[in-house]
């Protein structure tokens, strides 16, 4: 048996994300050096209830600027998803570099329990990435499996 160890190392520089916020909460913040979220808190002016099988749009609060060529994911909290039900709708709900409005959540109850949300609730996690794009697209089909592509679908008719 062949054992391959390798060893790298990885370097972390933080990044500077400019927020603006409407709500008392704290900032997002890391709880620990090794959390890979941010808690996102309910920013809300009144009681909100989702009952089962039912959606909500939670206001954060949050308004983020973020630099070319990164996104922030907005992920459930699975202490909120275990033990009530509770996640995000459009997992990861993705937030561009260029979107300058509030950061608000799509919440779905999966329980069989109404839930309300508290005011200054951490509803979700938000996760800043970096994005690779595309330089170029184009078809690449060679024409043997192009032929091979049109058989399929014309006999995909025919099923």
């Amino acid at each position: 048996m062949i054992r391959i160890f390798i060893t790298f190392a990885v370097t972390f520089s933080p990044m500077k994300i400019r927020i603006v916020s409407h709500s008392p909460h704290p900032l997002p913040a890391y709880e620990t050096t090794a959390s890979a979220g941010m808690d996102l808190r309910a920013s809300l002016t009144g009681r909100v209830v989702i009952k089962p099988l039912e959606r909500a749009l939670v206001p954060t609060g949050l308004f983020i600027e973020l630099p070319l060529g990164y996104e922030a994911q907005v992920r459930p909290r699975s202490g909120l998803a275990l033990k009530k039900g509770i996640t995000v709708l459009n997992s990861p709900g993705t937030i561009d570099a260029d979107y300058r409005g509030e950061i608000l959540v799509i919440l779905i109850n999966l329980s069989k329990e109404p839930f309300v949300i508290q005011h200054g609730e951490r509803i979700a996690q938000m996760i800043v990435e970096s994005v690779l794009r595309f330089a170029e697209t184009k078809n690449v089909m060679e024409p043997k499996i192009a032929l091979l592509a049109r058989m399929i679908a014309a006999n995909a008719m025919w099923l």
